[in-house]
């Protein structure tokens, strides 16, 4: 039986699932897939690549999905923006900045306007600019955020959102790579969730068969939050957020002599990108959460979706087992 919450009705979804929008790895094939199997995909528009978003719209086989991107770059390249709604999306999902400049647009164009936020203040600011949803993304997650966990964060936005504006959804991001994760998800007031990294490890993923498999060969502890990967790249991330990474020799060395790589990008930037191209787990890093020791195996979005709601259906029903009556 699918799980049926205020996301899944005010999306039509049959199951509240989003995919993360991840930079570079969800495309197309991902964001399709995950639409199929009755969540709501989103392609990753990242930084910015108008050729690329048109591609991997393209790749969706018309599927109803939606379109995400890192707002602060989104800034710079605003055209990417009217390219995506051009595809006429579900919903625009934005992150890292202020969505002021682009919120209006967004939802006269007639998208779901979701925000992810990484603080309370997010959230209020999010509620300011009118989003539809809002995305309470914990420091567990792949990639980049801040510092406050999935765990408290998502109850603290649920209490806001209560008091101040009922109608908007809130789903829960970091760290939730199965059914305990999105069953713990909807009992901490979540309408749904956001999944990143257990799609990320899927089979229609953009990822690297290398990366893959240093993720399967990792667990929580192999990861850490750092800027050096941002700064062998030339990105001027905001303050304040680092990416969540799988540690290797290239982070080893660099991580906390961020001054010295600042100094060194010229060598360093081109040695990391070629790595990156290359599939070299050792001298760029795997972009994957805490929730990589939870993953066991790569195997298809609709699949790891069915599962995630079957385990998670199965844990809700033992939980309300537990109240005395």
């Amino acid at each position: 039986m699918p799980l049926k919450t205020r996301l899944t009705e005010a999306l039509v979804l049959t199951h509240p699932i989003i995919n993360a929008p991840m930079a570079m790895a969800a495309g197309g094939a991902l964001a399709a897939a995950v639409t199929r199997a009755g969540g709501l995909g989103l392609l990753g528009g990242g930084y910015g690549e108008s050729r690329w978003i048109e591609e991997q719209f393209a790749a969706t086989g018309n599927a109803r999905v939606g379109c995400g991107f890192i707002t602060w770059s989104l800034r710079k390249t605003p055209e990417l923006l009217d390219a995506a709604l051009a595809h006429a999306p579900a919903a625009v999902f934005l992150s890292f900045d202020d969505p002021a400049p682009f919120a209006a647009r967004i939802k006269h164009a007639g998208a779901v306007l979701i925000c992810q936020v990484q603080t309370l203040e997010g959230a209020k600011l999010a509620l300011d600019r009118g989003a539809d949803i809002i995305v309470a993304q914990g420091a567990e997650a792949g990639g980049h955020g801040r510092i406050r966990a999935t765990f408290t964060l998502t109850p603290e936005v649920a209490d806001l959102l209560a008091k101040r504006a009922p109608d908007v959804l809130l789903c829960a991001a970091g760290g939730i790579a199965d059914g305990r994760g999105l069953a713990a998800a909807l009992m901490l007031g979540a309408d749904g969730v956001v999944v990143g990294s257990r799609l990320w490890a899927s089979a229609e993923a953009l990822v690297h068969p290398n990366m893959h498999a240093a993720a399967l060969a990792a667990d929580g502890d192999g990861t850490l939050r750092s800027s050096v990967m941002d700064i062998s790249r030339g990105l001027d991330w905001p303050e304040g957020h680092t990416a969540r990474v799988l540690r290797n020799e290239f982070s080893d060395r660099w991580h906390g002599r961020e001054a010295e790589l600042k100094a060194n990008a010229d060598t360093e930037g081109p040695k990391w990108g070629k790595a990156w191209r290359e599939g070299d787990v050792k001298g760029a890093n795997t972009f994957v959460g805490e929730a990589t020791g939870l993953i066991n195996a790569i195997a298809p979005a609709g699949e790891i979706i069915s599962r995630m709601v079957a385990e998670a259906e199965e844990r809700l029903a033992a939980g309300a087992g537990m109240v005395a009556r």
